[in-house]
């Protein structure tokens, strides 16, 4: 009778919950370039204490598995998509990453709910310092500016941020001296790309109107013939709505 030996297995995890806070700065130890795709090398110590292959860690904002664990370091696979959408491919041995771990559910959340997910690339275009605090300007394609509104939150390469001014193509956000000096943004000046991940309620407020009639449109009422007036989406974003597509408990 053969022993049966035991094979060590974990499980990668998908849409892992972050808070933008930062915990702690990585250097880039090496990132190898593959034909799709690339492996990406981070040295790093405080936030590896508890670590273990298959964790989610959140690098410049966007979320990466841990694939292997070396002495103070980690080495997580980057996707071709991931390499598109995020600045991850530009990075550099010896440049500094923020880090964050995944929330867990007995921490609090200091910022707001992230998920690690980049939008889009944006590019820092203005840079004002007002005492130790700064005012930093970052312009944004029209895919994203529908999400975003004055005093809410932001991920800028995933640091959790406040709107502090809306511009026609740009937003602004305050820097004071704590973020400059924990996260890498205190170094980012204009002409810097950044990776920017919008609020999470965001997105679900646009997937709830989306599925609201059109309020251009009429509708026939499948059981009795008759037209009925057109809905608009406040019309239809209620409680009843809410319930009936699993929001909320009934």
């Amino acid at each position: 009778m053969t022993e049966k030996k035991e094979v060590e297995t974990y499980e990668y995890t998908e849409n892992q919950m972050f808070t933008g806070i930062v915990e702690a700065l990585g250097t880039v130890g090496s990132i190898q370039r593959k034909s799709q795709g690339a492996t990406l090398e981070i040295r790093a110590s405080d936030v590896l204490a508890d670590a273990k292959v298959g964790d989610s860690i959140a690098v410049d904002g966007a979320c990466l598995t841990i694939r292997s664990l070396a002495p103070e370091a980690f080495i997580a696979d980057i996707s071709a998509e991931t390499l598109r959408r995020t600045t991850l491919g530009e990075r550099k041995a010896g440049e500094q990453v923020n880090l964050e771990r995944s929330l867990r559910l007995s921490d609090r959340l200091g910022g707001h709910l992230v998920l690690g997910h980049v939008d889009e690339v944006a590019t820092i275009s203005g840079w004002k310092d007002e005492g130790d605090a700064s005012l930093m300007q970052v312009t944004m394609s029209k895919n994203v500016k529908p999400y975003i509104a004055y005093k809410g939150s932001i991920a800028v390469d995933g640091v959790s941020l406040t709107i502090a001014n809306l511009l026609a193509d740009a937003f602004e956000v305050a820097l004071i001296p704590h973020t400059k000096h924990v996260t890498t943004l205190g170094t980012k000046r204009n002409g810097a790309h950044v990776n920017i991940e919008v609020d999470l309620v965001a997105r679900y407020v646009e997937s709830l109107l989306s599925r609201a009639t059109p309020a251009t449109a009429s509708s026939t009422n499948m059981v009795s013939g008759l037209q009925t007036s057109p809905t608009t989406p406040s019309e239809r974003l209620n409680l009843r709505f809410l319930t009936e597509h699993g929001y909320i408990e009934s």
